[in-house]
């Protein structure tokens, strides 16, 4: 029986350049085009010490965290290479003033152009490391989407997290009737099965530079 996704180790890559996809590099930050089935940051099992965390380290000597991307997302991911850059990119993903964009590709037939959903999150312990709908005790949770395209039972979609819970943008495309075509957690098995990764890459993170204030954009072509 295949494990969750969240707790998948990713394949060791034994490269020169640690297998890392560099969109973006200053003094202050690195941003990674993450693939899919790769560890933001070590996991807690000895089989799971392999990530992008773990390679910057190996890169740079150093790596703070400032967010995470699902182990089955692709796409951009950025860390802080000092803690001032750090604590500022934090207050800035707290404070909602990091534009991101995803583009997720899902199973079904075609929503509205485009709208908001709002819909409360909360963990679901008994079948961890899932999240659930709750409207009473849930976490306010809101995704902004865009049709892009959409043919033979698949619509692509442009999502625009305003928050940032845990998977909410599975659970919000799963709510909208689509699915994510590969998501292992919470996708019918047929749509699960349909890919081996999950149709769902961030593309795009624009924010102030931490340190100089200068608008940053990176971005990350989508590979499907």
């Amino acid at each position: 029986m295949a494990m969750p996704d969240e707790i998948l180790a990713p394949p060791s890559i034994d490269l020169p350049d640690y297998g890392l996809d560099i969109l973006y590099e200053d003094e202050h930050l690195i941003a990674f085009n993450k693939p899919t089935w790769m560890l933001s940051v070590q996991g807690r099992l000895p089989d799971n010490q392999d990530s992008i965390a773990h390679r910057m380290e190996l890169y740079c000597g150093v790596a703070h965290v400032v967010h995470r991307i699902d182990c089955a997302t692709s796409g951009i991911l950025l860390f802080a290479k000092t803690k001032e850059a750090q604590r500022e990119i934090n207050r800035q993903f707290r404070d909602r003033e990091i534009d991101k964009e995803y583009v997720a590709l899902g199973h079904g037939h075609s929503v509205l152009a485009r709208g908001e959903i709002q819909l409360p999150l909360i963990k679901d312990w008994p079948n961890r490391p899932k999240q659930m709908v709750d409207l009473i005790n849930g976490k306010k949770s809101t995704t902004q989407y865009e049709v892009l395209e959409q043919s033979n039972q698949q619509v692509r979609m442009r999502l625009i997290p305003i928050t940032g819970r845990s998977h909410q943008l599975r659970l919000h495309m799963r709510a909208l009737g689509l699915p994510i075509i590969g998501d292992r957690l919470y996708a019918p098995e047929e749509v699960a099965k349909a890919s081996g990764r999950m149709h769902l890459h961030a593309r795009y993170l624009a924010f102030a530079h931490p340190i100089e204030k200068k608008p940053i954009t990176i971005t990350a072509p989508c590979p499907f």
